[in-house]
This record gives structure tokens, C-alpha cells and sequence, in this order.
């Protein structure tokens, strides 16, 4: 007889290929009270069921990374917006070329910080050779938010050492779909950015955050609250480019007055070399 499990899988796929069917053939979803509500896009996205869909959010990284034994991560944030330094080369004799003096000047801001580019995609490979011999449950896996830039580095190095990495791609006017590097199997895509943070932090052994805009510091001081607060295990916490994160955030004015202890400057290390993160990483873990 049968599996039962199989059974049902079956049936749900029936249910879907119909529903895709439906759409192929150009006739418009409307609401259906017969339809299967799981099966029921217009049931599924009212605002009744957000809470469902916070549920599916939650549910499927968490079991496809478990199915792959992805338990252990390093988190890289940072700028979507920096370039790998072979696209801004030829960019910056562009426009050396054009007498544009705007274009000069953007294309060489995008040139002195392509080399972050390079530093994460080195550091990431770091992560991925220390772990290609080791035990499964003591493996680190690169995982970043799935964009260009920054992200795309990070996914690269460990691609390059044929490590799987993961992508926690977000739904966003700018940024579609996880960069050509993460593996296929763990590139996942959030409409709600809570359920995606929190996927960062799920599996997080480390965060190291890169020089970065809005999201990189939402980000960030997101887990340094949860950290410095206790609602999550200490992890460590790396400031990649201490010139950078200095001229960004006075943290000195933040001592001063009183907003944060002196201790909390504790909660973070500040790094320069992709060696450096990577060995901040190894002492906190005695490994």
C-alpha cells in the first residue's frame, strides 16, 4: 500500500499544478470559495493571514538548511553597492576618459572601495578552507543577505572553495533574487524583514560587518542589542575597517553621555585584514 505521506505530497502537487494550470491559461485567479485554502493566493495574502505567512517565512530556511546540515554560520553584512574591483577598473578608465569630472569622482570613490570586494571574498574563503575537513557539526558555514556588493564577495569566496553558502535574499525594488554565487539549494527569498533577521541569528556562531549604508547598520546594532541585553548568546562581533566605523559612529560621545557603558565597546572587535576577522573568530571559540 501506498504511503500515506506520499500520498498527500501527491495530492498537494495536484492541487498546485491545477492552480498553475489555471494561470498559464490566462484566466484570472479570482476568489474561489472551493478552492483548497492553502492553494488560494488571495486567501493567502489578505491581511487575516499575515500571521501564516510569517509561519511559511520562518518554517522553510529553517528546514532546508536543517536537511543540509547547515547548523553553524558566519554572518557578513555590508554594502550592496561596492563593486569587485574588475568592474570598477574598467568604470574608472571610463571615465578618466569622459573629462567628466562627477563621473571621475564617483568612479573613483567605487574603486578605493572595491577593495572591501576582495577582503571579504578572502575572508570568506578562510571560513570555507578551515571547514572543508572538518566534522559536519563543526563546520561554519558564509552566510550573507544574498545582494551584490559586499554580500556577493562573501558568497563567492566560499563558492570558490566549493563550499555551500547561504543567501537570505529580501524582496526589494533594487535587489532581485540572490546573487549568482550562493548555492541554488540555500538561496532564500523574505518579504518580511523580521523573519529574515531572525534567520541570521538562528544559526549565527559570528557577525562581521563590513563597511555598509542603512541596512548594514540596521542590521548590525540590531544583534548588538540583542547581545548587550541578553537576548541572544554572545557571539562574536566584528567591525571590518576601524577607520570606517570610527568616522562613521562616534562611540566616544556615546560613553560620554552615558547612552552605553564603557564595557560595551567590549561587545565588538574592530578589525583591517580578512586574517585578523578570521582569528578574532578562532580566539573567541578557542578553535
Amino acid at each position: 500500500m501506498e504511503n500515506t505521506d506520499k500520498l498527500n505530497d501527491r495530492n498537494v502537487a495536484l492541487a498546485w499544478a491545477d492552480l498553475q494550470a489555471h494561470s498559464n491559461n490566462g484566466q484570472a485567479l479570482e476568489t474561489d470559495a472551493y478552492r483548497l485554502a492553502f492553494a488560494d493566493p488571495e486567501f493567502l495574502l489578505r491581511r487575516e493571514t499575515r500571521g501564516i505567512r510569517f509561519q511559511l517565512e520562518m518554517l522553510k530556511p529553517d528546514l532546508a538548511q536543517q536537511a543540509q546540515g547547515i547548523e553553524n554560520t558566519v554572518v557578513v553584512f555590508g554594502s550592496a553597492r561596492f563593486p569587485a574591483p574588475e568592474d570598477a577598473q574598467p568604470a574608472l578608465a571610463a571615465a578618466e576618459a569622459s573629462g567628466d569630472a562627477e563621473a571621475l569622482k564617483v568612479a573613483q570613490r567605487r574603486m578605493r572601495n572595491a577593495r572591501y570586494y576582495d577582503q571579504a571574498r578572502l575572508f570568506a574563503r578562510l571560513v570555507a578552507n578551515y571547514s572543508a575537513n572538518r566534522a559536519a557539526a563543526d563546520r561554519l558555514y558564509i552566510c550573507t543577505g544574498g545582494g551584490p556588493g559586499i554580500m556577493e564577495a562573501a558568497n563567492r569566496g566560499a563558492f570558490e572553495m566549493g563550499a555551500l553558502n547561504v543567501g537570505l535574499s529580501i524582496a526589494l525594488p533594487h535587489e532581485q533574487g540572490g546573487n549568482r554565487y550562493v548555492s541554488p539549494s540555500l538561496n532564500f527569498k523574505f518579504h518580511y524583514f523580521a523573519l529574515r533577521k531572525m534567520h541570521f541569528m538562528m544559526r549565527a556562531k559570528a557577525l562581521v560587518a563590513f563597511p555598509g549604508g542603512f541596512g548594514t547598520l540596521d542590521e548590525l546594532f540590531e544583534v548588538v542589542t540583542l547581545v548587550q541585553t541578553g537576548k541572544t548568546k554572545a557571539v562574536p562581533i566584528i567591525l571590518f575597517g576601524a577607520d570606517y566605523w570610527k568616522k562613521l559612529i562616534n562611540f566616544d560621545v556615546l560613553i560620554d553621555e552615558g547612552a552605553i557603558s564603557a564595557s560595551d565597546m567590549d561587545l565588538f572587535t574592530f578589525v583591517d585584514t580578512p586574517e585578523d576577522a578570521w582569528t578574532a573568530i578562532r580566539a573567541f571559540y578557542k578553535i
